[in-house]
This record gives structure tokens, sequence and C-alpha cells, in this order.
């Protein structure tokens, strides 16, 4: 009898274990996002004779995000600033991590490009970009392109205006109505053909239009009269473009333009220096007031959501680099 209760045990103590393993460790399909880190732009950016004697600092800002099991569900649901998103809707089905990482290491050196771009063009110099299209890398299930685009395609026009960027062409399509059709030109197998994709509401911006496939821009190069280099290690993604712009104006030009404050933001920027919306963006905020700065540069789309994660931070909404750098000479 004391042997079947010793079983009756192990038995009850493998069960325990395998449900507190399944709660701990189990995929739930869903990740967790949470607060990251702020990080000192000098430290990343290296302008060629550049002016880096400043008081002030400018942050690039970063989000966590890790897979989700049943017990960080939980602890989702009552940590602030923290949030869950399907996997499905950050990484596209079919699309492994390795190759989302890859992704969004390709969209972190355009956002440095684009960068490059804008300040210098700033400055006064003249800056050509060079670009052999763009690229789909894939085409989502949900997306009205499914079978009309396929990934390896090249994107050389839009409504008969040439494309070279992958974020002119995502600016493109946004400024029409969701629903209106977009005719594209494209190089598929070396050929040149023409093809009509309807839009439709894009996945995290439903008051945007999208044609749901993910893009990259192919082998450009912007030719620099000057060397900058940024440096960002494991730091990927689109969203840190203002600051880099700000960050390589500050060293361009010989006074401080952070005017000796501690200044964090996010957001995106394209070459008519337009800030767009990021993902992430309370999270940002709780890690910029967490490393003690005092303004932050939000997207005018994410103020919104940005305002319940600031205490003691300043939410600065821009639409423009003119805005940003406007409040800064303000200051």
């Amino acid at each position: 009898m004391s042997r079947m209760r010793q079983i009756r045990k192990l038995f009850i103590a493998v069960l325990i274990g395998g449900g507190l393993v399944a709660i701990l460790f189990a995929r739930t399909g869903y990740l967790l996002v949470r607060p990251g880190s702020a990080e000192d732009l000098s430290k990343f950016v290296t302008v060629q004779n550049g002016d880096v004697d400043d008081n002030g600092t400018f942050y690039l800002v970063t989000v966590t995000q890790q897979h989700a099991s049943p017990v960080l569900m939980l602890y989702a649901v009552l940590a602030p600033n923290v949030d869950l998103q399907q996997r499905r809707q950050v990484i596209p089905p079919g699309m492994d991590p390795e190759e989302y990482q890859q992704l969004m290491q390709r969209w972190m050196e355009e956002s440095q490009n684009l960068a490059r771009v804008i300040a210098l063009r700033r400055q006064g110099f003249e800056v050509p970009i060079e670009s052999d299209g763009v690229e789909v890398v894939e085409v989502g299930d949900d997306s009205p392109a499914k079978g009309i685009l396929q990934a390896g395609d090249i994107i050389r026009g839009v409504d008969g205006e040439p494309v070279f960027l992958a974020e002119e062409l995502i600016r493109m399509v946004q400024l029409r109505p969701i629903g209106n059709p977009v005719t594209l030109r494209i190089i598929r197998d070396s050929q040149d053909e023409t093809v009509i994709v309807d839009t439709t509401s894009h996945t995290e911006q439903p008051d945007k239009a999208a044609i749901r496939v993910l893009i990259h821009t192919l082998n450009w190069q912007p030719r620099l009269p000057k060397e900058i280099e940024i440096e960002t290690g494991e730091i990927t993604g689109p969203s840190a473009g203002l600051m880099f712009v700000l960050e390589i104006l500050n060293q361009l030009d010989p006074t401080d333009i952070a005017g000796g404050r501690k200044i964090a933001g996010t957001g995106t920027i394209n070459l008519q220096e337009e800030v767009g919306s990021i993902g992430g963006v309370r999270q940002k905020v709780a890690a910029a007031e967490k490393a003690g700065a005092e303004f932050f540069f939000v997207p005018l789309d994410n103020f919104a959501d940005a305002q319940p994660a600031a205490r003691r931070i300043t939410l600065v909404p821009v639409g423009t680099l003119d805005e940003a750098l406007q409040f800064l000479q303000n200051l």
C-alpha cells in the first residue's frame, strides 16, 4: 500500500510540476510589450568634425518585447504601461522571428539613411539618393494585394510617379481614402508590369490606407558630403528617425540645440520631414521618464495614447521636424 501512495504522490508531483511549467513557459500567441531603455544618442551618432561639447542630451527610447506565458499575461493586466499584443499583429504569419529581426534591421538602416539626408539638406548640403526601388518582402494573408503582388517584386512607381524609398510608397498610399485603388509599376523577373491594388485600412492605424505588404528599400545609399556614423547595436526598427535627425543637427550646429535639457522622443520621419506614428508609445514615455528626461517629442497621432504614461515628463506633440525645432528654439 505504501508503494501505491508513493506512486500516487509522484504522479501528483509530476502533474503539479507540469502545470507550473505550462504557467511559466507556455506559448500563448501573445507578446508582452514593456518599457525598455533611454539611450544617449551622442554615444551612437558621430558626425565628421561635429560639435559634441554640449550640455543637452537627446535620447533614443526603446521597448522590450517577449513571448507572454500565462503568468506574464496576468502581469500585463496588472502592471501599468505593460501591454499585450497578438504575435501575428507584430510578426506576420509565416515569418520566423529571425526573418522579422532582419527586416527590422533593414528598417533601422533606412531610418538612419533618411536622418542623414534630412539633417545634411537642412544644413544646405546637396545629398543625391540612389536606390533600386522598393522590394516586396511579404504579402500578408489579409492583404488586398494577395495574388497580385508577390515577394521579390520591385515597386518602381505609384500612380505614374516614380518611387525610390519605402517611406515614399507608404506616404503616397496613405494620401488616398481607404478603399481607393492604387496603380503600381513593378519589376518582376526582369519584366516591367503594371498592377492595380485596392487599398484597405492599416492594421495599426485604422484611419489610414494601406495595402498590407511588408516592404523595404532595395540597395539605397545617399551620397554623403560628410561622414556620419550611426551604431545602434541590437536596437532595430524605424521609430528613432526624428531623434536621429535632431542629434545629427545638434552635432552639425556649433550651438547646443537641446538648450542644456534632457529631451527624449520617438517617431518615424520621411523626406518631407513629416513625423509618423509608432508603436509602444506608452512604454517609451515611461522609459524616458525613468531615465530623467524632461521633455518627450511624440507624434501627433500617438499623443492621446501617450498621455496616461506621462507623470512628470512633458509631452510635446509634433507633426513635422519644423515643429520640433521651433519648440527647441523656444526653450
